[in-house]
């Protein structure tokens, strides 16, 4: 029987486990990568225990903890013991399942178990080339956005480095002034994630691209793998009443940075804030990574 109390916080120390253990079952979704977890554990406590292989994942926010499916080989022994932790330890929203291999597992061994869509946490899913190029009508009025931004400003174009990274922390502590980050809660908890990310840079794995006008840094970008032909945007911040247009200067060359690499970046969720969706529909994604969820009272009812 597993035991939440057996749960370990996820840690900088397990990079190389969560690395090792993602190269055998790799993720589709931005929220189950090791750089998420570790940077945002101070906001939803992600726990894991590994067991048969596979891996179990928590998360607690407010109190409240969900669990996801078992990442690794498919046991459905392992499963019902998850569906029991859930039950035992969960809240009203006990379980959560990220990826579309998973759901379809979920449906064949419970065929009447309602699942239910979390649209606000759908990651976008881009084709590198698409953002790194803007070719086409689809694109045709950001094209001219980041043409008329190429005529305004002389920009260049740099990755994080060790020499540089010093700059990063500077030009966040500015961008926390200019957004007010203590003044809400969730800003705040952004705030202590990015400047985690920035303080153990190389040591999570992280990757990232710099724009300089006029040698003043204007946007940054932090990237971090999610699979071999993935790579997720973690964060991405500038100051757009300076330089107008120019988070569309830092998305197109974060992607122009990745496409030899990655044929495809998540731009992650858009919690449902109608401004986010609207901007993120408009580079129009190839694909979405769906998240589904299952009520406490179903799996009561479908699964004892």
């Amino acid at each position: 029987m597993l035991r939440f109390a057996d749960f370990k916080p996820v840690s900088l120390d397990d990079r190389d486990f969560f690395d090792e253990h993602y190269r055998r079952f790799p993720q589709v979704h931005s929220d189950n990568t090791f750089a998420n977890m570790v940077c945002w554990n101070h906001y939803a406590d992600y726990r894991y225990i590994e067991t048969g292989g596979a891996i179990v994942l928590s998360s607690t926010i407010e109190n409240v903890t969900r669990f996801r499916m078992p990442i690794g080989p498919r046991d459905p022994e392992l499963l019902e013991d998850v569906i029991d932790l859930a039950l035992r330890e969960g809240g009203e929203i006990p379980l959560f399942i990220l990826d579309p291999a998973n759901e379809e597992w979920l449906r064949e061994l419970y065929p009447d178990l309602p699942l239910h869509e979390s649209r606000d946490y759908f990651d976008y899913i881009y084709r590198t080339e698409d953002l790194a190029e803007l070719a086409g009508k689809p694109y045709a009025t950001i094209r001219r956005q980041v043409h008329r931004f190429e005529r305004e400003y002389e920009y260049t174009v740099e990755k994080i480095t060790k020499e540089n990274i010093n700059e990063v922390w500077e030009f966040l502590v500015v961008w926390c002034e200019w957004r007010d980050c203590d003044s809400e809660p969730i800003l705040a908890y952004e705030k202590d994630a990015i400047l985690f990310a920035v303080n153990n840079f190389f040591a999570i794995g992280l990757e990232g691209w710099i724009i300089r006008i006029g040698g003043t840094i204007g946007a940054i970008s932090i990237v971090g793998p999610v699979n071999e032909s993935m790579a997720v945007v973690h964060f991405e911040k500038a100051l757009p009443e300076t330089y107008r247009d120019i988070y569309k200067i830092i998305m197109t060359e974060t992607a122009a940075g990745l496409r030899d690499r990655y044929r495809y970046v998540n731009r992650e969720c858009d919690m449902g804030v109608p401004g986010l969706r609207e901007s993120k529909t408009r580079y129009h994604p190839a694909y979405m990574v769906e998240v589904h969820y299952v009520t406490r009272k179903d799996l009561e009812a479908y699964c004892r």
